[in-house]
């Protein structure tokens, strides 16, 4: 079991962090000080740092944390920090990054993104210690070569996604240049996946990027790496993404966040392969496959000047667009079951299965987030439901009216509107006409007499 090491002078957030990652199957050890920690490292090993950079001398500096942080890195530079503080700024997230942070978490965090960095950097020390220097980053995306349950499951009952599979099935083993579009939460790092396992490289490192969540000034050094001493505290050389990388694919998510300052740069080592490290003369030479997302119009970007059109026709040798969940709603329900599935195993809870009035519910909402909002909508209601179905109730879906739903609603007179969004409560409600009235925001009383009006009955 992984050891975590969690600094913060908050109690409330040290609660709610040991929260999070021991449900990850993670062993966690506090501290509310910079001492605590160095006490704590003294005597036991840990395979990641969490701390916080503002502690009790003062509030908005981060001094007092960084200080902790090269005196960690001084006495073990090969054990992983991650720095956190509700004060973050670019200058400060560069000067963590360059006294040896691993990675930079600004309060109040996402969960999913804080658990991505620290298995990330999990695996990477245990890659590193096993001397595996081409497995180190590459762990979290990579398929295992022996268990199928960690490879990506593309459900497609659709149309739209069997296309989707069509084209990732013919240009997968073309070896060229990707761009993967569609909105967040759609899927398209599974699609990137998909193209790596098809291609001659799928025995070759995965590497990921996501580019929105590294700051301007430390984005260079991730993807080419640097040499000791190429700026304060620099004191071994790093390993960039693109190296990492060397014979096989290079995911860049979230590609219109790459500083305009560095594009040329990344356009240099797509035409020719070529880099050099930050603070080398030495050029470096790749052979990198890159597939690259993004949910925002590059073209728009391109055309506000933004983004480089040269290296926008570098990235797009071929475009695969990713529906949203809402223009595939034949998907819905494959993908609730699986996921329905996936978390009873997780959370041991036994068989469940959806009511109808639940699976009516998946098919009518509007999906905002996607693929990624229906894996936690499912989750939710696997821990909420005290039965072995998951109900309507359980699935807690607000009842905003979908597009299709809206369209209908504007055909119908006001009678015939009422009696169908009265329904519709109630088959979430399950029959319950108090969370029904709840819900519609009217009294129960208002509610019988238009059950009563329209025919209609509840509990």
């Amino acid at each position: 079991m992984s050891k975590i090491l969690i600094a913060d002078d908050q109690a409330d957030v040290l609660a709610a962090l040991r929260l999070l990652l021991k449900g990850e199957g993670f062993e966690i050890q506090t501290a509310s000080s910079p001492s605590g920690v160095l006490r704590a490292l003294e005597t036991q090993e840990v395979d990641v740092v969490l701390i916080d950079l503002n502690y009790a001398r003062d509030t908005t500096s981060g001094s007092e944390g960084l200080d902790l942080l090269t005196r960690i890195q001084s006495a073990d530079p090969a054990l992983p920090v991650v720095v956190m503080t509700a004060w973050g700024s670019v200058d400060l997230a560069v000067e963590a990054m360059r006294r040896g942070a691993r990675d930079f978490i600004q309060k109040p965090w996402d969960n999913a993104r804080l658990l991505a960095v620290v298995r990330t950097q999990v695996e990477l020390a245990a890659a590193l210690r096993r001397g595996q220097r081409l497995e180190a980053e590459n762990l979290v995306l990579r398929d295992s070569a022996d268990g199928a349950a960690s490879k990506p499951q593309i459900i497609a009952e659709s149309g739209a996604m069997k296309g989707v599979l069509k084209l990732v099935e013919r240009i997968g083993p073309a070896d060229a240049n990707i761009l993967i579009t569609g909105e967040n939460g759609a899927g398209k790092e599974v699609i990137a996946r998909a193209v790596h396992r098809s291609s001659a490289r799928s025995d070759k490192p995965l590497v990921s990027l996501n580019a929105s969540a590294l700051a301007e000034g430390v984005f260079e050094s991730e993807l080419f790496g640097h040499v000791r001493g190429a700026f304060t505290d620099a004191k071994t050389d790093r390993v960039g993404r693109f190296e990492l990388a060397d014979g096989g694919t290079l995911f860049l998510d979230e590609i219109a966040n790459v500083p305009l300052n560095l594009q040329p740069k990344l356009l240099r080592v797509l035409e020719t392969g070529e880099f050099e490290r930050v603070g080398s003369s030495k050029t470096r030479k790749v052979n990198v496959r890159v597939l690259s997302a993004t949910n925002a119009d590059l073209n728009a970007e391109v055309a506000q000047g933004r983004f480089r059109q040269d290296l926008l026709f570098r990235l797009n040798t071929v475009e695969i667009h990713l529906p949203p969940l809402r223009e595939r709603r034949e998907d819905i329900q494959p993908l609730a079951e699986h996921f329905l599935h996936k978390h009873t195993e997780r959370y041991r809870r036994g068989e469940m299965e959806f009511t109808p009035q639940a699976l009516e519910a998946l098919r009518e909402h509007g999906w905002p987030g996607n693929v990624r909002e229906l894996d936690h909508v499912i989750e939710r209601a696997v821990l909420m439901s005290s039965s072995d179905s998951v109900t309507a109730f359980d699935l807690a879906l607000r009842s905003t009216p979908d597009a299709r739903l809206s369209a209908r609603l504007e055909e119908m007179s006001l009678e015939e509107a009422e009696r169908l969004l009265i329904k519709k409560a109630l088959a979430r409600a399950e029959g319950n006409a108090n969370r029904a009235a709840e819900a519609l925001g009217v009294s129960r009383s208002a509610l019988y007499r238009r059950l009563q009006k329209y025919g209609l009955s509840g509990e």
